[in-house]
């Protein structure tokens, strides 16, 4: 009796496991995971350069910003973000220096003491400084100079050509005045000495760090404007690292190159929403209504209708003057050339 029982248990165990081969195929399964995933993107790109350029090496900051809470700071989280060498750091910001001349443009007396209204015939003064006969010479000159570049860019990102060259010509004169302040002092100086925009600056002297590495520039021979706006077309540090592109082909994003710029302040514009060959400002004989601007002359107000492309220029500097200076200067241009 007891061997009948065994062998009826053999009998059903064996039943078990055939019938459990049947329903599990024999299939190479991946090993389980045992690495965390990848994090996101962090909001600056990482950069393949992580070398440092230019020789600089301190156990600590001395100079000017010695006893700098903020800066400390800022190197710690350079440091701890980025990769950045704290030496290095301590070196780069131990030659840094305060120009108390741009403090003074940051903070005119206009901001100073709360004054925001506009003069009678602001405009008219304004456009003087850029719709005179020499700018529309040099950009008509500019145009001819590099119309294959202007072609190119105007057919790859779909942007009429006269604004390239008037967004150029406002910002520097066609590269006659790319600025002379060096960069790091500037964005040194109004992220640590100035109240009004530190944060903004804070971040823009963060970018160029990471800009200086990213295309190898040394930090101490980058200049520009007193803000912080570098190459033909002054783009800041955040807008280069995010817009601007080698056109040329020559493995290097160079502002400072009309090339370079052309393209970059292209990729700006398609970027921002340009609609191409679709209107910027009409004059108007009356004033009021949703898409309307009123500008003070000498000769009383001007009244102009701006469509979409209006909100595009200003998005490269948030003025109604700035934005009517380059339509301006983009359809005399146009008209000349």
């Amino acid at each position: 009796m007891k061997r009948k029982t065994y062998k009826y248990l053999f009998h059903c165990t064996m039943l078990i496991l055939i019938a459990s081969c049947a329903v599990r195929p024999v299939v190479n399964q991946p090993p389980t995971p045992t690495t965390t995933p990848t994090q996101p993107t962090p909001t600056y790109p990482s950069s393949s350069n992580t070398h440092e350029v230019g020789n600089y090496s301190a156990s600590s900051v001395s100079g000017t910003y010695a006893n700098s809470f903020a800066l400390q700071s800022f190197i710690q989280k350079m440091v701890r973000q980025y990769g950045f060498s704290q030496s290095y750091l301590n070196g780069l910001f131990s030659q840094a220096v305060h120009l108390e001349s741009v403090v003074q443009l940051e903070n005119p007396p206009s901001v100073k003491f709360g004054f925001t209204g506009t003069s009678t015939g602001s405009w008219s003064a304004y456009r003087q400084q850029f719709l005179d006969e020499q700018h529309i010479i040099n950009g008509v000159n500019f145009w001819r100079t590099n119309a294959v570049a202007l072609q190119k860019a105007s057919s790859m990102y779909r942007i009429d050509p006269e604004y390239i060259v008037a967004i150029i010509g406002v910002e520097t004169s066609y590269g006659r005045n790319v600025g002379k302040t060096r960069t790091i002092d500037a964005l040194t100086t109004l992220a640590f000495d100035t109240a009004r925009r530190a944060a903004f600056f804070t971040s823009e002297l963060e970018n160029f760090l990471l800009f200086t590495r990213e295309e190898g520039y040394e930090p101490r021979q980058v200049v520009g404007s007193w803000a912080g706006a570098m190459g033909l077309g002054q783009f800041m540090p955040s807008s280069f690292r995010k817009l601007a592109i080698d056109f040329n082909g020559d493995g290097k994003r160079d502002l400072w190159q009309a090339e370079d710029a052309i393209g970059s302040v292209a990729n700006y514009f398609s970027r921002s929403g340009w609609q191409f060959q679709a209107p910027v400002a009409t004059q108007s004989s009356y004033g009021g209504g949703f898409n309307m601007i009123e500008l003070s002359t000498y000769a009383g107000p001007e009244y102009w209708t701006v469509y979409p492309n209006f909100s595009v220029i200003k998005k490269y500097n948030s003025s109604d003057k700035y934005a009517m200076a380059v339509h301006q200067l983009a359809q005399a241009c146009k008209q000349r050339y």
